[in-house]
């Protein structure tokens, strides 16, 4: 454990952090699993629904550091395409 008083202040730091990034990506892929499912359910407007939910917790992961902008750009294109190809069906 940490002795100096920056270092006990580091450790507080890391461990707000931690729980930070941890609700984050949790909320990405909450958003994530569900656009998934709509997907896989076959539904096209919940589907529709849940990309613009998805497509904002994608952005605002990106904001928060969670997600690196071009990886986030890449999930986005393949929801985007598995949407169409629902709604093309």
């Amino acid at each position: 454990m940490a002795n100096h008083f920056s270092a006990l202040k580091r450790a507080r730091q890391t461990e707000k952090k931690t729980a930070a990034n941890r609700a984050n990506k949790s909320r990405l892929r909450s958003a994530l699993r569900s656009m998934r499912e709509a997907i896989a359910k076959g539904d096209k407007d919940a589907a529709k629904s849940a990309l613009s939910a998805a497509a904002s917790a994608v952005d605002k992961g990106v904001q928060k550091g969670v997600l690196h902008k071009n990886t986030a750009s890449r999930y986005k294109a393949r929801l985007n395409a598995r949407v169409r190809a629902i709604s093309s069906k």
